[in-house]
């Protein structure tokens, strides 16, 4: 029995590279410093995910936008920030990306 050939081309086995990520010039400002240091202090250094311990003791903490930047957030408002340890940090984030790209 014959086949019909492939119509794909052969890879050599390489991966397309991502380039490297180049953050915000508004998140090396002193403002944005200075509102990271008040979401963190106003969630006592503590992660605040529900049901999450994590502290600046023991991990690294992210002052988080709530509503991020890229949907209009608000980039120096406390009431828009939440810290949240890496993990949550990172779901929430993947989360959000989704969502924009469903939309």
């Amino acid at each position: 029995m014959k086949t019909a050939g492939s119509r794909l081309k052969a890879t050599d086995g390489r991966r397309l590279g991502v380039g490297p990520k180049i953050a915000d010039a508004h998140y090396g400002k002193a403002e944005h410093r200075a509102w990271r240091a008040e979401v963190l202090r106003r969630a006592m250094f503590c992660c605040q995910h529900p049901g999450c311990t994590a502290t600046v003791y023991t991990t690294r903490l992210y002052a988080d936008h709530i509503v991020e930047l890229k949907d209009g957030g608000d980039p120096l408002d406390p009431e828009n920030g939440q810290a949240l340890c890496g993990a949550h940090h990172t779901r929430k984030t993947i989360a959000e990306r989704a969502k924009r790209a469903r939309a």
